[in-house]
């Protein structure tokens, strides 16, 4: 092995930038691959991004979570075929397009030419590709980007055309309307998902409009209460509750006579009083004015209506512009989804904007499905048949709307509201609802074998598939899977002028031998043109592609077959493998990718599309907010990289509970946390062993090598353990002071325990146990060529439990007498005559004055560590009761006999050791329910300054802290060796630098040679050689530190 730096002069990124460059030499990735290729699958699907925009911590918290479990699989002999995947279709690269041609709607797409704008988008798909690529490679991350899949490669919609097809034949498909979020701003329509990645707390208008009743005795009008004054140019119908109590009131003022629902009479506007100041009914002496909430001193109370008299009531339409639907519109229907904690029980209906408003009007007739008007354009701009707003946006428009209203003396009240409301994620505009004609997927149909396929699959955490993906299956409707969009994979169906003849395309083959036309793209400006005769005969024309593309989510969806261009090939390979072994993305992908695998792998084969699945949560800002380049809130992830390593950053990441779903507040000093509390140690361990394998060859001895049966203590799997158990409690082993047989017999436990945990923990970490590992397999001849190459390590062997169990309580001894000095204010410098440690365990006490006691004596730096086993000769015992355990068990008797254990004599809890049991009252107690607590006997006539004890309740440790002459010495001796490793560290100084130390007293007395002299053993055990006094220096030797 090679000499290697000190810890703080160890640079992580650039030891992680040479290892680069060596994976690039042995092309290990892919070597990697050749090696278990004929091995089990291990089948893992990735995720495909976008490449329009740079990777964030996010992109690298899931990619640093699929490495660590695809690295580790592949290190099992399994083979992991890694390709990165692209998403290049869809709203984000148009949205793009737009921005930069300075487009602003559909129109100027089409002037363009549909061809040149797909191309434009083609062209800016891979735009951030390389950038990608760097990343991804700099954090370590093993996948195949050569080999990458892109979702506009022909083949990979070719295989997105077979899965509509097989939906096509299964009768899972159908073609309606559908009321749907819908952004201006990018003019598509999104998905539920989309629709709830930004809400935001907005104020909006908020108004009462009246709607007269056409023949009501008393003139009366029915009141609706909205905070989209933009669709009431569009109302076709007032929506009740048949099961409400509505109240007839007239105004006081003015002699109007509203409808409301009763239990909202305190919505109705309150004129000001004489005082100039607005009625507060529910306070004051008013009170009695106010009856259900009705201000009586305002309105008169007329009658009290059942909801249900109300249905069929024909109204006066608020516009004149869709009079031609009078006969079945403008009057009263009803529907339960109108309830009474908001605005006036009584709901204005525009079925083209409102999922329920078109449900119930469609029911109720007041429309028909094919007959729909939707009186808003693709842009947000009302058209034509709307002449007063023609051309305006309709968000701009609601003000002129409401004026309009007024001027119609049909507005009650005005005001505003701030609420949550949905923004479009891409552009950043208010989303409005608006009916779509849509190609839809029967989710409803299949939605009880979503719910039984969910069962099948495991993820972490449970509680993400158990209640939030669970709930959201459980709640599924029909899926609009098309977009009137242009750069996406255009749905294959051919349809016929007349509507009755559809043909879907399931594969390039079938399009080119029904059209005869030679297929090499299927982007829509390569198939819309195509067309295909109608099998009834020359007479009924040809059969045209329909305009619309799919929504990107369905290509993502289809991901498990579509990136193997199944089944047109790998059919063996994906049948034998399906559904795939592992997925993992950020928690937001429930009512995303997990969704649509789930949705199409059960209509399809009526199984889940994978068996396990990774959730991570949201990597936040410092701050607990969203990172934001904007606000640069966070540090750039190649920024941190490039100061603590890529390792560092990846276990800060997933030794955190962002890999469960919950939020992480980034912080940098976090990552370098890791490098302090993890790495550093770890590096000094395995600095301390190249050390003292080196000190072997200068020091003429055989060159270290490992012996093939070290025994790798179970204890030792933790790198805490490893450094301050091992390492530290063997220093004088590693070192040589105790034979080289004994050294050799260390350093081979030592260098086993580090390269298993390289190994273990090169899925994690894969740069520093590379770095690590390079240098540890030039002591072996078995070595792989990486510890990538290498199979993770298998559990052989026996525990042995009672070692353990030792060096815990050891561990628990010198934490106790640690305790003691510091209570005393004695420093370990100062060595100590006597530790007695009380214990009923022969076993343990064996093992502490035998294997143990030279680790507890040099630790606590103590001369003599005496057993005891005689509980009473030091301590007196008392007996507790286990509530947590014997609560629920007793009862009421939980009291009772409560007392009687904290009554037990001394004699009595003695038996109850040795016997295992006790009862009382006729409840029979275990070691498990009853704590044995010790309490320390101070000898007669010796103070707590001169003896003092420390217990957990289990053992007993007693401290003699009497000091005499030759204590005193030893620590004098431990003073001089303190500093003579200091000035060693001084000089700069390795451990392997043969020296000699010599000394002179400065007062002129024997009394430090006589020290020195009595201490030599100790001193030469601890430095390798004596001190000589400076008298017997020669004249030419050389001063390294004084």
């Amino acid at each position: 092995m090679e000499d290697v730096c000190e810890g703080k002069d160890f640079s992580f990124p650039l030891e992680e930038q040479r290892v680069l460059e060596l994976w690039s030499k042995l092309d290990a990735f892919h070597e990697q691959l050749r090696r278990t290729e004929g091995g089990e699958e291990f089948i893992f699907y990735d995720g495909p991004p976008f490449a329009t925009g740079l990777p964030h911590y996010g992109h690298i918290l899931a990619g640093t979570i699929k490495d660590v479990v695809t690295r580790h699989q592949s290190m099992r002999g399994r083979h992991v075929m890694r390709r990165f995947g692209w998403d290049c279709h869809g709203l984000p690269v148009e949205f793009e397009i737009d921005k930069l041609l300075g487009i602003t709607n559909r129109q100027q797409v089409l002037d363009l030419g549909i061809g040149k704008y797909n191309e434009t988008c083609r062209g800016i798909v891979t735009k951030y590709v390389a950038e990608w690529e760097a990343v991804v490679t700099r954090t370590g991350r093993w996948i195949d980007f050569k080999a990458d899949y892109k979702t506009m490669d022909i083949n990979f919609m070719e295989s997105v055309w077979w899965v509509f097809g097989q939906l096509w034949d299964k009768d899972l498909v159908y073609k309606g309307f559908k009321v749907m979020p819908y952004s201006t701003g990018c003019k598509t329509a999104l998905s539920n998902f989309e629709a709830g990645l930004d809400y935001r707390t907005v104020p909006d208008p908020a108004v009462m409009v009246s709607f007269p009743v056409i023949g009501d005795a008393d003139n009366a009008a029915l009141v609706a209460w909205t905070t989209t004054p933009w669709t009431l140019p569009s109302n076709l119908a007032l929506c009740v509750n048949a099961n409400l109590v509505y109240a007839k009131v007239k105004d006081r003022s003015n002699g109007t006579v509203y409808i409301v629902a009763e239990s909202r009479l305190g919505q109705l506007p309150v004129k000001a009083k004489a005082s100039g100041k607005k009625q507060a009914p529910s306070k004051g002496s008013n009170a009695e004015a106010v009856q259900g909430g009705l201000d009586t001193e305002s309105y008169e109370l007329l009658a009290k209506i059942p909801g249900s008299s109300l249905v069929g009531l024909k109204y006066t339409p608020l516009f004149d512009f869709f009079l031609e639907l009078q006969d079945t519109a403008f009057r009263v229907i009803a529907d339960n989804y109108v309830t009474d904690d908001s605005g006036t029980g009584v709901v204005h209906c525009a079925p083209a904007f409102g999922e329920d408003d078109h449900r119930v009007c469609l029911s109720a007739g007041i429309i028909e499905a094919s007959g729909l008007v939707v009186a808003v354009d693709d842009d947000g701009h009302f058209i034509e048949k709307i002449s007063q707003f023609k051309g305006r946006h309709v968000k701009e428009a609601d003000k002129d709307i409401i004026n309009a209203v007024k001027d119609k003396g049909r507005l009650v009240s005005k005001g505003s509201i701030e609420h949550s409301y949905p923004y479009c994620w891409r552009s950043g505009t208010p989303l409005i609802y608006r009916a779509v004609p849509s190609w839809f997927i029967k989710v409803e149909k299949i939605r009880d074998q979503l719910l039984e396929c969910n069962k099948e699959t495991y993820w972490v955490p449970d509680y993400v598939k158990e209640k939030r993906f669970h709930n959201w299956l459980e709640g599924a409707r029909d899926w609009a899977v098309s977009r009137s969009r242009f750069w996406g994979t255009p749905l294959p169906v051919w349809i016929s002028q007349d509507g009755e003849e559809i043909v879907v395309m399931d594969s390039i083959e079938k399009l080119e031998r029904l059209s005869g036309v030679k297929v090499n793209d299927l982007h829509r400006h390569h198939v819309d043109d195509i067309t295909i005769p109608s099998s009834r005969g020359p007479e009924f024309g040809v059969l045209k592609r329909v305009e619309d593309v799919f929504d990107c989510w369905f290509e993502s969806g289809s991901m498990p077959y579509a990136y193997i261009h199944y089944p047109f090939e790998n059919r063996e390979l994906f049948e034998k493998n399906f559904p795939g072994n592992f997925v993992a993305e950020g928690l937001d992908q429930t009512r995303g990718w997990f969704y649509t695998l789930m949705v199409l792998s059960t209509a399809l084969f009526g199984k889940p599309a994978f068996k396990n699945l990774i959730c991570n949560g949201l990597v936040l800002a410092e701050d607990g907010k969203k990172m934001s380049k904007s606000k640069q809130n966070y540090p750039s992830p190649m920024e941190v990289i490039d100061e603590y390593g890529a390792d560092a950053l990846r276990l800060y990441l997933v030794n955190s509970p962002v890999v469960r779903a919950e939020s992480l507040r980034f912080k940098r000093i976090g990552v370098f946390g890791v490098v302090k509390d993890v790495f550093l140690p770890w590096y000094n361990a395995y600095r301390f062993l190249v050390q003292n394998a080196k000190r072997l060859e200068v020091e003429g001895l055989t060159a270290f090598s490992p012996i093939d049966q070290a025994v790798v203590p179970y204890l030792v799997k933790y790198i805490d353990n490893l450094t301050n158990i091992y390492v530290r409690f063997n220093r004088k082993r590693l070192k040589g002071r105790t034979g080289e047989e004994d050294c050799k017999i260390s350093l081979s436990t030592l260098y086993h325990a580090l390269v298993t945990t390289c190994v273990a923990m090169a899925p994690f970490t894969p740069f520093f146990t590379e770095v690590l590992y390079q240098n540890l397999r030039k002591a072996s001849s078995k070595s792989e060529q990486s510890i990538h190459f290498c199979s993770f390590p298998s559990t052989t062997g026996e525990r042995d439990e009672r070692v353990e169990r030792s060096v815990t309580r050891m561990m628990t001894i010198i934490d106790l007498a640690r305790n003691i000095r510091e209570r005393h204010s004695k420093a370990l410098k100062t060595p100590l005559k006597e530790m007695v440690v009380v214990h009923p365990d022969s076993e343990f006490l064996e093992d502490i004055t035998g294997k143990l006691k030279e680790y507890v004596m040099e630790e606590m730096n103590v001369k003599t560590v005496t057993p005891c086993n005689d509980p009473m000769k030091y301590a007196s015992l008392r007996a507790e009761p286990n509530f947590s355990v014997l609560g629920k068990r007793l009862g009421k008797d939980m009291g009772k006999v409560s007392n009687e254990v904290k009554k037990m004599t001394q004699e009595q809890i003695l038996a109850f050791e040795q016997s295992g049991e006790i009862s009382f009252l006729g409840h029979c107690l275990t070691l498990d329910d009853i704590k044995v607590v010790r309490q320390f006997k101070r000898p007669v006539d010796v103070s707590e300054k001169e003896i003092d004890a420390a217990g957990d309740g289990d053992v007993l440790v007693i401290l003699d802290l009497r000091a005499d002459q030759s204590l005193i010495e030893a620590g004098v001796a431990r003073e001089v060796v303190n500093r003579i490793q200091k000035l060693r560290k001084t000089a700069q100084l390795e451990p392997t630098d043969l020296i000699d130390v010599y000394y002179e007293s400065v007062d002129n007395s024997n009394t430090l040679e006589e020290i020195l002299q009595s201490q030599d053993q100790y001193i030469r055990d601890v430095l390798g050689n004596s001190l000589v006094p400076k008298a017997a220096a020669t004249s030419d030797m050389s001063i390294l530190s004084s």
